[in-house]
């Protein structure tokens, strides 16, 4: 059976996880370091999930399909 890749929500409970344990300070140290790594390649993950999210929600199509950065009008001084 395939396993289910994480979503971001999932990514967002675990590294909660790991810091919520980090935090209480009763983890032995290779232990903590081992979470330590992996709450870091988490947050990684998920800023670049919101990267691309901001990109995805910043830029609009043109009449020919081309993908355009959303300019928002200054009007709102």
């Amino acid at each position: 059976m395939a396993e289910k890749k994480a979503t971001f929500e999932d990514n967002l409970v675990e590294l909660e996880k790991i810091v919520t344990e980090l935090e209480q300070g009763d983890v032995p140290l290779e232990k903590a370091l081992t979470q330590f790594q992996d709450g870091v390649k988490l947050s990684s993950k998920l800023q670049k999930t919101l990267e691309n999210a901001e990109k995805t929600l910043t830029s609009v199509m043109n009449d020919s399909g081309e993908e355009i950065p959303f300019e928002q009008d200054a009007k709102n001084d």
